[in-house]
């Protein structure tokens, strides 16, 4: 093989492996390995000092990003560092161990010159200088930094864990009020959950450093003890000579592995007591602690005091006293002084944004009164947002495309326990409804024989009564319905949602209803619009479907229907017959029984002719109009008609030609708008019919 061969067959292996060393996971599981490694296998005394180096700068890194990140979450890898770096220091302990004993008749430098420097500068001539502060840095450690540290997270992680419902139900309502979109309360919930995994984390992290600090003992008591002995007994060390060498040594590695575990320790500390702080360390204790004048005075006067006593030092307490007492008057002056009024010669395009925020228009809005606030924030019943996230889903599986965000807010000119329901600003229905009480209602339509305040339903208008909670057991027995006041609430705003689909259904929400159809039906709707319809005809026969409550969600056969007949005409009634007819499977199903037929009431042939001889006008221009008195005639029917049908429990359609629907429909939807009216071309070839009357 060449060389030109050999470098073009090898240079992408190399290249790949070091890819594969650049990446974290590799890095990490080297680094773990290595660990491993120190615990197994000696290493020489130059190595172990980069290593003790490297330990230190690593507590000192930490230290300085739990000081300056400016809230807890920002760090929420720390509980895995912690652990990295506990598991590092116990195994350079080990290394050192091994160094020392093997190599500690050799004199304090066997194990390294980082050890020997921390234990001679550290003991300063004397061993039990050494061993005190040795034992002191674990006791702060152990006792106070890491103890404390732990019970904060403890109790973090617990009042987290209790107050999430709260939390989650908070971020809930922001989205069904409109406050925040998907988007932002995804987020929120994301750092909700990663706050309560944070705090619990830490509170079984803070056990590192405690067994940490008990292993740190352990290990220097072992490496004097051990080395005393194996020096003298297998070196023949001197054991005066043998008690110094190994006594610094000991002790030096106690320290060396110590103050990183104190300065991770405090790390810990300022991150769990960083909970609910905004901004860096510094600037949180400089905003919260030396802006306040009258506090940084008291310190100046005392300071002052301490001063003057006999016996004190002089210098430093007054120099705490005048450096207080500078910064307290320059507090107090900066305080004092009004803020600088702002002059604006001419007025700017970002000063009149706020103006023309105020021409937005809410879709949907609902006002409550003061009284009804609870309802929001009910967490023992359904709260309000519930149902009302609840219902925008409904509404969407059942007419096929997702209502506008619902807004809700106080209106402090409403009834203490009145509401207000608004589509596009305007009125569109309003109520009462009783906190604390029950709606109930008779299903045949009397009124109900209970202790309460009789009035109206605000949805339908049925008799209903409010009774107390109490009452709830005895209306069950005699068969009432019962609801609660957000479900009454909820049940109006359903029905003003189905009355006014048609003007909530905007070319911009037709335009993503097209966006979002699947892969296979793209096509369909490029080909059709712009060259065949316009997205605005696409609009306005969705419109015509829902002002019947039809349901849309099947785009697909609709834009089918429109564009069968689209070619030949343009008039909306007409597309809306022939895409009412590609439904029929859909609108038969719809308006079926419980017994699976189709009750329908049938228009009579007199009736046909009446509504055919009235049309005037040719082609797509066509006019009803029918005489006042057969028109008067013709609901009085329907009405009579209708109404056996429901005393007898049925729910029927009215099933006409198709060349009279439209004109019928027109006129029904004035007094009736509920009642469906069905052409024969709109029958299923499948579906069951059953009679239930005749006009």
């Amino acid at each position: 093989m060449t060389e030109a061969a050999y470098r073009y067959d090898t240079a992408p292996s190399a290249g790949r492996v070091w890819s594969w060393v650049a990446r974290g996971e590799v890095l990490l599981a080297l680094g773990v390995v290595g660990v491993v490694v120190l615990l197994i296998v000696p290493i020489p005394a130059w190595l172990l000092d980069g290593l003790l180096s490297l330990s230190i700068a690593s507590s000192i890194l930490i230290l300085m990003t739990s000081l300056l990140i400016k809230k807890p979450l920002e760090f929420t890898a720390f509980p895995t560092v912690l652990l990295g770096v506990t598991l590092f220091r116990l195994a350079l302990n080990i290394a050192t161990t091994r160094l020392i004993l093997s190599h500690g008749h050799e004199g304090v430098h066997g194990a390294g010159h980082v050890i020997e420097t921390f234990g001679k500068l550290m003991m300063g001539g004397n061993f039990a200088i050494g061993v005190i502060v040795f034992i002191i840095l674990v006791v702060v450690n152990f006792v106070v930094i890491t103890k404390g540290s732990g019970r904060i997270a403890e109790v973090a992680a617990r009042f987290t864990l209790d107050s999430m419902p709260g939390k989650q139900m908070a971020i809930d309502a922001d989205l069904s009020s409109g406050l925040i979109d998907t988007d932002e309360a995804k987020l929120r919930r994301k750092e909700l959950e990663q706050e309560s995994t944070f705090f619990g984390a830490m509170d079984g992290a803070s056990k590192f450093v405690r067994g940490d600090a008990v292993a740190g003992l352990v290990i220097l008591a072992v490496n004097v003890i051990g080395g005393i002995l194996i020096g003298v007994l297998q070196h023949d060390v001197p054991i005066g000579e043998a008690f110094s060498t190994y006594t610094i040594m000991s002790i030096g590695d106690g320290l060396v592995s110590q103050i990183p575990a104190l300065i991770v320790s405090i790390a810990a500390g300022f991150l769990v007591s960083k909970a609910g702080v905004e901004g860096s360390a510094d600037k949180a204790l400089v905003t919260q602690l030396a802006t306040n004048p009258i506090s940084l005075g008291m310190v100046s006067a005392a300071a002052g005091v301490l001063a003057v006593i006999p016996g004190m030092p002089v210098i430093p307490f007054a120099l705490v006293s005048i450096g207080a007492g500078v910064l307290a008057w320059n507090r107090s002056k900066a305080a004092s002084q009004p803020e600088p009024v702002k002059i604006v010669d001419a007025p700017s395009e970002a000063e009149d944004e706020p103006i023309a925020q105020t021409l937005a228009i809410d879709e949907i809005k609902i006002e409550l009164g003061y009284g009804l606030l609870p309802l929001i924030n009910d967490l023992e019943g359904r709260r309000l947002t519930d149902q009302i996230k609840a219902l925008r889903r409904t509404l969407a599986a059942d007419f096929g495309f997702v209502m506008p965000s619902v807004r809700i807010l106080d209106n402090m000119r409403l009834p203490s326990m009145g509401y207000c329901l608004r589509i596009k600003e305007m009125e569109a229905g309003s109520g009462e409804v009783r906190i604390g009480q029950l709606m109930a209602m008779d299903p045949r339509g009397g009124q109900i024989e209970l202790p309460g305040e009789h009035m109206k339903e605000p949805a339908f208008g049925l008799p209903a009564t409010w009774i107390d909670d109490s009452l709830r057991e005895e209306a069950t027995f005699r068969g009432y319905t019962i609801v609660d006041p957000a479900t009454v609430m909820t049940t109006h705003l359903t029905e003003i949602l189905k009355e006014n689909m048609p003007d909530l259904l905007t070319y911009a929400e037709v335009q993503k209803l097209l966006r979002d159809l699947p892969a296979e039906q793209k096509k369909l709707s490029e080909d059709l619009i712009p060259t065949v319809v316009t997205a605005t005809t696409v609009q306005r026969v969705l419109q015509a479907l829902l002002r019947e409550r039809v349901s849309i969600r099947d785009l697909g056969a609709i834009l089918e229907g429109i564009g069968e007949a689209a070619p030949h005409t343009t008039s909306i009634t007409l597309l809306v017959e022939q895409v009412r007819g590609r439904l029929a499977r859909q609108l038969c199903y719809a308006h079926r029984g419980e017994d699976g037929a189709l009750p329908i009431v049938t228009l009579s042939a007199e009736w046909e002719n009446a509504f055919a001889d009235a049309l005037v006008g040719t082609g797509d221009d066509k006019q009803l109009a029918l005489a006042p008195s057969r028109l008067q005639d013709f609901i009085r029917g329907i009405r009579e008609t209708f109404e056996r049908a429901a005393l007898a429990g049925d729910s029927p359609v009215l099933l006409t030609s198709p060349g009279v629907r439209p004109y019928v429909r027109s006129i029904i939807e004035r007094f009736r708008g509920q009642t469906p009216v069905m052409s024969q071309n709109e029958i299923h070839p499948r579906a069951r019919l059953k009679t239930v009357g005749a006009l």
